[in-house]
């Protein structure tokens, strides 16, 4: 999701209202590993290894992808020109990123038009993510009182939708974007289920999802990936949810890898947020927070210079030396960003290294909610048993 100044990691602002609040929404947004070209080694002394190629259950992506949320339309609501982010996008590709990830929400499907149309030259050497679950009708208006939707006749218009947007005939990943608390995962799985059999869709993730949920659904459909925010500045997934990715074999996608801009040094204590742009109902970047938060920055920015490197990079090469099955799905709308994002992977940390960095990171206690209330009320759902 974006993560340069201008950029929106997602149109979390203009999904939809939800339940009278008036809050904009948007769908936010181990046996797999690193393959050969991909290795994380950690023996004492020996550098820390960050390759080109990494695993989502069986599917094998770039080490960066590029998150394909916002441009359509930036946080500030100005409209980025069309043909520069299909020039993004395919240079992207040329650079080696073959991870695109998108969602029908985004625009509703503005995003997901770009992405057809730039990919078209190399679709088959790509890997294509969208997403389903938002109660989205066919002409892309929100159905109103219901804001989400996982019931199986459902998912499989919105991924037919998806498909021609797409101008592909198959999805290689379909993530639910947000567990619907009316529908059993099983259902949902069983629909998904009869897409990959009619060979529409190859692979399958869920997003913010409940713990319980995600066992479910894996039991019931083996899921390749999930995708949650996580970064330097929302560490949430260490807790539980990258630990049952472990034991499960899922590959982990991050959203929002560079903190809506906040670790590019895109915000400081003097940033003002335009009318509309969500980031101004963060906690986390309240005039209260920021100031604590902001250590953050300053950290990144040692160890720019440090490493010879942009802030960004320190940020999103710390998540690939996570876990070897981490991917980061930064989204810009400025070709210098998604240049200079693509080359993350070629930071290098050696064990002392990263273990300094890990210290000092969660030396920072982080301050504030990660999203509004309402937008942070639909992650960490469970979905109902069959026949609760």
């Amino acid at each position: 999701m974006s993560d340069d100044a201008t950029s929106a990691q997602v149109s979390r602002r203009g999904l939809l209202g939800v339940a009278g609040t008036g809050v904009a929404l948007a769908a936010l947004g181990a046996g797999s590993g690193v393959t050969t070209s991909a290795r994380a080694v950690t023996a004492p002394g020996k550098a820390v290894q960050i390759g080109d190629r990494r695993k989502l259950g069986s599917l094998e992506v770039s080490a960066v992808g590029l998150g394909v949320q916002n441009m359509h339309r930036t946080y500030q609501t100005t409209i980025p020109d069309r043909a520069e982010m299909i020039r993004i996008i395919r240079a992207a590709y040329d650079q080696g990123v073959t991870l695109f990830d998108t969602a029908e929400a985004y625009g509703p499907f503005e995003d997901e038009l770009i992405l057809g149309e730039a990919v078209q030259p190399f679709r088959k050497d790509v890997v294509i993510t969208s997403k389903f679950g938002w109660n989205i009708d066919p002409d892309g208006k929100r159905v109103t009182g219901a804001p989400l939707n996982s019931r199986p006749d459902h998912i499989k218009r919105a991924v037919e939708g998806s498909l021609k947007r797409l101008r592909t005939d198959y999805l290689d990943l379909v993530y639910q974007h947000r567990v619907d608390p009316a529908v059993p995962i099983e259902d949902v799985a069983g629909a998904v289920g009869d897409l990959m059999r009619e060979g529409k869709v190859r692979h399958w993730g869920l997003s913010e999802m409940g713990l319980g949920t995600l066992r479910r659904a894996h039991a019931t459909l083996p899921v390749s990936a999930v995708q949650n925010e996580y970064s330097m500045l929302w560490r949430g997934p260490e807790a539980e949810v990258l630990p049952l990715c472990e034991q499960l074999g899922i590959g982990f996608v991050c959203w929002s890898p560079l903190g809506v801009g906040f670790l590019n040094g895109a915000i400081d204590a003097q940033t003002r947020f335009a009318q509309g742009d969500i980031r101004g109902g963060e906690g986390r970047f309240s005039s209260e927070n920021l100031p604590q938060n902001l250590a953050l920055v300053e950290l990144v920015k040692r160890w720019a210079l440090r490493k010879n490197t942009a802030p960004g990079q320190i940020a999103l090469a710390w998540l690939l030396a996570q876990r070897p099955w981490i991917v980061p799905i930064p989204g810009t709308t400025q070709m210098a960003h998604m240049t200079e994002n693509s080359a993350a992977a070629q930071v290098r940390f050696s064990p002392e290294e990263i273990v300094e960095l890990n210290a000092a990171v969660r030396a920072i206690e982080v301050q504030g909610a990660r999203l509004p209330p309402p937008v942070l009320s639909f992650s960490g759902v469970e979905a109902p048993t069959q026949g609760s």
